[in-house]
Order: structure tokens, then C-alpha cells, then sequence
């Protein structure tokens, strides 16, 4: 599963979850059988080979109907901010969907 998120940097070690409006690059993270494989960074959402399936954001206030008209499932870390909290919060169901 290849899942999307605004961030605050290119450096997998230190990037922090940011809002849409905010980001400085977009992280895709590929997640297989429970694991982030991989995750590449671009400065445009748009700029990866893969579609994502899903999005993170911040809040449930983010601006993301172009998300769900992609039909991208839109989860939020409402603590969550670095990306290894993330994908244990993702593995683990812990991220919540978004409330309209």
C-alpha cells in the first residue's frame, strides 16, 4: 500500500507531519505486510510513480476533497508527527478517518 503525506522535510529521520498547506515536500510510504519498505520524498504530490491509496493529514480541518475525488482513503495522526509513529499507528489502527 503506497500512502501519502505532507511533511516538513526530505530527511526520512528527522521529517515531521505537517499541514497540507505547510509542506515543504510529500513523503510516499510504501507499507507490505505490516512494514514500510520504502519511502521516497518530491516537493509535488503528484510527482510519484505509484498511486497512493491513502493520505494522512494532521486534522480533521485539512482541505482534502482532492484526496477523496482521487478516492484516497483520508486517515489523521491527531498525534502522531514523525514518520515511524506513524506507520505504527497505521500498522496498529490507531489513525482515525477523517470526520466531516
Amino acid at each position: 500500500m503506497f500512502i501519502l503525506l505532507p511533511v516538513n522535510s526530505n530527511d526520512a529521520d528527522n521529517t515531521q507531519l505537517t499541514k497540507i498547506d505547510d509542506a515543504s515536500f510529500w513523503a510516499q510510504m510504501e507499507i507490505v505486510d505490516g512494514k514500510l519498505q520504502n519511502i521516497l520524498f518530491d516537493k509535488d504530490k503528484d510527482g510519484f510513480e505509484n498511486f497512493s491509496e491513502a493520505v494522512i493529514v494532521i486534522d480533521d480541518s485539512e482541505y482534502v476533497w482532492p484526496f477523496i475525488e482521487m478516492s484516497m482513503m483520508v486517515l489523521v495522526a491527531h498525534v502522531q508527527r514523525d514518520i515511524d509513529d506513524i506507520v505504527e499507528a497505521f500498522i496498529f489502527k490507531e489513525l482515525h478517518e477523517l470526520a466531516y
